[in-house]
């Protein structure tokens, strides 16, 4: 101990060590002393030296340490020590202003450092252990030493924590610490982890880590935050940017939802601080990021309706419309409103609607255009608004539509300022940036449109009083020669580039307009002139633009002007300017700088007003026209001839293509309407066969009805002389049966009718039908159904056969019945299921009945009892007898009444009943003699 006072400011006498030779004391200390405690007081001094002697400490100390952090894990104080000892010596956090070489001699030593502590992964794998020690002197230190590695070689230690095992949730265990501090450096850390590393990106992001981010935003106050937030969404950006995966998952775990909050700043805007500008900024790059147009449009569509949905779209426009927004957050609310809306009809629909806060209000889109033509707005505002109006009309024709309508002489209302109207008033002002945008904007209302470039020949401008109105095609070329011809020197080049890009995208593929614009005599002299002139650097580019404009009129001329036809046309560049000379001209424009830069991406990004020439969509036009005005410059009369024949061939080919689709279409549309109906045919066959058995089943029941009423019939007249008794329920049987009988032959009848239907339709199928492709589909069809019909005719057939067997033999019976056979004989056994069963029970205890009379008769002394009870049971009968009497009495009336014939049987009646009461006279005296 007395040696670490000396080193640490004691009052030895004599000369004092070097500080070289004081750090190789504490290494020797530190590896050879065998008390923790010596060791944790030379970590101690190592770690106050670590900054003062860097270099020294760097290269004598770092083993040791490490050996330290391996050896005594279980004395958090010495292993605190040693990971500030490497944080010193690994990052410099000295903040005194350095000079260049300086800087960049410190960061090569903590490079070195860097290298030598990552040489062995299994020093990040320790490092990585001791982060899950929760003791405060351990984890702060460890998490500072990793985000500095991180800083100096990244990728290296990113590829040592991929493949360690846990090793990414052990980092994002620290976003979940009490500790703010430790939670803070926690999200320094995952910026430098994730940085560049999309496969860290994804584990981070499915490790929770949204969800963590926006808990920590909300709780910090949103976008009126502090340095926390700001963190958390460079994180979130890190995470999102250019790694669909992760937006894909942001969007599908409702995430998008939760972004709304952030942009609800009220009615105060005054007094924004630095933070809440840089919060906001940042999140409105993080919406930016969903949708931006690097990414695949099925993606960014998904973001652009869900974020209509949920009401961002709605609340960005708020801000768009609020006052007091800062100029920087103005901007970039309408970039991201622009991509928000980019190529979504429905968002595209709610930004048309979108009215600002004014008296009397006005669209959005006005308000956003006025600042556009505006020279005294700034100049990163004017092209927002440029690329705002652009998105707009990305790929919405109907919006196109609505911003031309606003030029029409039917349209104009001349009380409120249109788009149309500043468009034009920013075509012709004074200041060439106005001239610029507004001939781009105008230009993206005809894009891919040949309706609006036709409807827009019909405006008329008038330029002064007393002269008559000119088109506004004419105008845009006045102005283009009138500005030509005052700018030998070069200047007014922004404002004829953007003239020509609007007339080369107004008369590309329609040739009307192209035919309007030869109709000018002076427009074809001045091209030629532009053109054969040798010019400076700027120029040339309006030269080539002017070659191209020239081109579009040889390539899309219809030949309707004798002076002007397409032959002419290439006779009079080959006379005046020179194919190879004109086709030069016309290759300059994708040679120029700003074309490439343009041409990268749709947002009009650029760093001054000089440098704005190029618009990111007529880059596309002319790769695509370049190619095809060379070719048709050097073609010969016979060649465009050739071509002409070929491409009326091709027409033709096309016609007879579209004529088999349309062929096709139909068969199609037949073969389905065949289907539909076999498909309908064969669910009527199956409910037709459906009634076929049921009607078979009843025709069955009737048919057992029939032989057992033979039966009971034959041994009826056996047994019985012709005076029976006449059931009373026989009528309304024969009744039933009648109606039975005319039901089946309707049936009959309508089955048949149906079939003939059936064949009729079929017949009128197969007529209609007869085409060549359906041959199959028709001989198969009929094949099926005349199959289904054979066997329906078989049935019918059948049934029929059995329907008139049945009537003959229910006439036979009839006929008997007229005869004079006893109708209770006949029909006694025709009733129901449920009739039939009681008069069963009636005739069994009638046939008991005559069995014990039978018996009475031949053993009256034996059965004395039994002869009483029997005749308790022919005193029922004889009451049940007494009450078919008066029912037959009573039906018998009602036939009578009905009209029908019925034979006088009452005196028969009587005499049978006196003859009835006189046995049983005679049984009950010789019952009393016995």
């Amino acid at each position: 101990m007395n040696f670490f006072r000396g080193v640490m400011g004691g009052q030895a006498a004599g000369p004092q060590p070097s500080g070289a030779e004081t750090i190789q004391k504490l290494c020797d200390r530190v590896a050879s002393s065998t008390l923790l405690e010596d060791r944790r007081d030379a970590v101690r001094a190592l770690k106050s030296l670590s900054k003062k002697y860097r270099m020294e400490v760097g290269t004598q100390a770092m083993d040791h340490l490490i050996n330290i952090l391996q050896t005594d894990r279980s004395d958090s104080e010495i292993i605190g020590y040693a990971l500030d000892t490497l944080y010193n010596i690994i990052c410099s956090d000295e903040e005194e202003e350095q000079d260049e070489n300086t800087q960049k001699q410190v960061d090569d030593l903590g490079a070195q450092f860097t290298d030598h502590f990552i040489q062995d992964p299994e020093h990040l794998t320790l490092l990585l252990t001791l982060l899950e020690e929760f003791d405060f002197h351990v984890r702060w230190p460890g998490v500072k030493l990793l985000t500095a590695l991180l800083k100096n070689q990244g990728p290296q230690v990113q590829g040592v924590i991929l493949v360690s095992p846990m090793g990414v949730s052990r980092l994002m265990d620290l976003l979940a610490d009490s500790r703010e501090v430790i939670r803070n450096d926690g999200l320094l850390l995952l910026q430098q982890l994730t940085k560049s590393n999309a496969a860290i990106q994804k584990i981070v992001a499915f490790e929770n880590a949204f969800e963590r981010l926006l808990d920590i935003i909300t709780e910090e106050g949103s976008s009126d935050g502090g340095i926390v937030v700001e963190d958390c969404l460079l994180l979130l950006l890190n995470l999102l940017k250019n790694n669909s995966s992760n937006q894909n998952f942001f969007k599908e775990g409702s995430y998008i939802q939760r972004m709304k909050p952030w942009f609800e700043v009220g009615d105060d805007n005054s007094g924004w601080s630095a933070q809440k500008v840089t919060n906001l900024h940042l999140m409105l790059q993080l919406v930016r990021v969903m949708v931006s147009p690097v990414n695949s449009p099925g993606a960014t569509a998904s973001c652009q309706k869900s974020m209509y949905q949920c009401g961002l779209l709605q609340q960005l426009c708020t801000i768009l419309m609020a006052t007091g927004v800062p100029a920087d957050i103005l901007t970039e609310t309408i970039n991201t409103v622009s991509e928000v809306i980019r190529g979504s009809q429905v968002n595209q629909d709610y930004f048309a609607s979108v009215n600002a806060p004014s008296n009397p209000p006005r669209p959005a889109i006005v308000v956003l255009l006025m600042s556009m033509v505006n020279e005294r707005q700034p100049f990163v505002l004017r092209c927002a608004v440029l690329y705002c109006f652009q998105c707009f009309l990305y790929k919405n024709q109907k919006g196109q539509g609505e911003i031309v309508a606003t030029l029409l002489p039917s349209t104009i209302d001349a009380n409120s300022i249109s788009a149309g109207q500043l468009l034009c008033g920013g075509l012709f002002s004074a200041d060439s940036l106005s001239n610029w945008c507004a001939a781009v904007a105008l230009a993206h209302a005809l894009q891919d449109n040949l309706t609006q470039k036709e409807q827009l020949l019909r405006v008329q401008l008038a330029t002064s009083l007393g002269k008559p109105p000119v088109s506004l095609l004419q105008q845009c070329t006045n102005i283009l020669s009138q500005v030509g011809r005052c700018s030998r020197d070069g200047s007014k080049v922004q404002t004829r580039v953007g003239l020509l890009m609007l007339l080369c995208t107004w008369i590309s593929n329609c040739p009307i307009a192209v035919t309007h614009f030869l109709h000018n005599q002076e427009n074809v002299p001045f091209l030629t002139a532009q053109i054969s002139e040798n010019l400076g650097e700027d120029e040339r580019l309006v030269q080539g633009l002017c070659a191209l404009l020239l081109g579009i009129c040889i390539y899309y001329n219809d030949n309707s002007l004798e002076n002007y036809t397409k032959e002419k046309l290439k006779q009079l560049i080959e006379k005046r300017i020179g194919k190879e000379n004109f086709v030069e001209k016309l290759g300059f424009i994708t040679k120029h700088e700003l074309y490439s830069r343009a041409a990268q991406k749709p947002q009009p990004i650029f760093p001054s007003p000089e440098e704005m020439l190029f618009d990111h969509e007529f880059t596309k036009l002319v790769k695509e026209l370049e190619g095809m005005i060379t070719k048709a410059v050097h073609k010969s009369s016979e060649e465009e001839k050739k071509e002409e024949e070929v491409k009326k061939t091709l027409e033709q080919h096309d016609n007879i293509v579209t004529q088999y689709k349309e062929l096709i279409r139909e068969q199609d549309a037949q073969i389905q309407e065949l289907k539909e109906q076999l498909s309908s045919m064969t669910s009527q066959n199956e409910q037709m066969q459906a009634t076929m058995t049921q009607q078979l089943s009843q025709i069955q029941q009737h048919k057992d009805q029939y032989n057992i009423l033979k039966l009971k019939l034959g041994k009826e007249n056996q047994n019985q002389g012709e005076g029976s008794q006449v059931n009373g329920m026989q009528t309304e049987e024969l009744t039933q049966l009648r109606e039975d009988v005319e039901e089946l032959r309707k049936q009959n009848a309508l089955l048949q009718t149906q079939l003939d239907d059936k064949d009729a339709l079929i017949n009128k199928l197969v007529s209609k039908y007869e085409i060549r492709p359906l041959e199959r589909v028709k001989s198969i069809l009929d094949m099926t159904i005349e199959a289904e019909l054979e066997a329906l005719r078989c049935q019918l057939q059948s049934q029929s056969a059995e329907l008139n067997q049945v009537k003959m033999e229910r006439q036979e019976l009839l006929r008997r019945a007229e005869a004079g056979v006893n109708i209770l004989q006949i029909w006694h056994f025709a009733e129901a299921k449920s009739s039939t069963e009681s008069r069963a029970e009636l005739e069994q205890q009638l046939a008991s009945s005559t069995s014990t009379v039978a018996i009475l008769q031949t053993e009256k002394a034996k059965l004395q009892t039994a002869v009483q009870e029997s005749k308790k049971e022919q005193d029922d009968l004889l009451i049940l007898l007494s009450d078919q009497d008066q029912k037959i009495f009573s039906l018998k009336q009602r036939l009578k009444d009905l009209g029908e014939s019925v034979e006088d049987e009452d005196e028969d009646d009587l005499d049978a009943k006196d003859q009835m009461d006189d046995d049983e006279e005679e049984e009950d005296d010789d019952e009393e003699e016995d």
